[in-house]
């Protein structure tokens, strides 16, 4: 009889390890490559914002994020990309910032906190208006837990990170 419940046991609980190992080895890594120099390599969240790394995964594979500049740096803070304006416009255009996909995705607000070279989404007011315009973070602000969908990590090339400015450009995105 324990031997039954034993093996009960185990095949209930191995659907469930399996879906979190498939979902650990499906996890996309993005590298970004910086026009003026540097790659950033980031590992994306599927398990806790399935919708929002498929919404960046499908942009980037689209080319979507290639060309554009780094419109926001707020030191100690977030470097800021997104807009697809931002390849065309001049940086200093007063709706810079503002532009987006053409579609919005609902929030995945989950228990990842908001921790330094922590990829999270902008959004405006509603909490369900993401779409292409996301942050890395340059420190800790636990103040962003809860109230934005954090979705990866830089887990390479933070020093690169660190450098980038206002107006510096992205010479592609690729997912690997």
């Amino acid at each position: 009889m324990l031997r039954l419940a034993v093996a009960v046991l185990f095949l209930a609980l191995l659907p469930v390890s399996f879906a979190e190992a498939q979902a650990k080895a499906k996890a996309p890594t993005l590298v970004m490559t910086m026009e003026n120099g540097g790659t950033v390599m980031i590992e994306l969240w599927p398990d806790v914002a399935p919708n929002h790394v498929k919404n960046f995964v499908e942009l980037t594979q689209q080319g979507f994020y290639d060309g554009q500049r780094i419109h926001r740096v707020d030191p100690k803070f977030v470097v800021q990309f997104g807009d697809p304006a931002s390849k065309t416009k001049p940086i200093d255009d007063p709706g810079m910032g503002r532009g987006g996909s053409g579609k919005t995705i609902k929030a995945e607000f989950n228990k990842k906190p908001f921790d330094r070279g922590v990829l999270g989404m902008a959004r405006t007011d509603d909490p369900d208006s993401a779409s292409s315009q996301v942050y890395v973070m340059l420190g800790d602000s636990h103040f962003l837990n809860g109230q934005y969908t954090a979705f990866g990590k830089v887990t390479k090339g933070m020093e690169v990170v660190d450098k980038m400015k206002i107006g510096d450009r992205i010479k592609s995105i690729k997912v690997q």
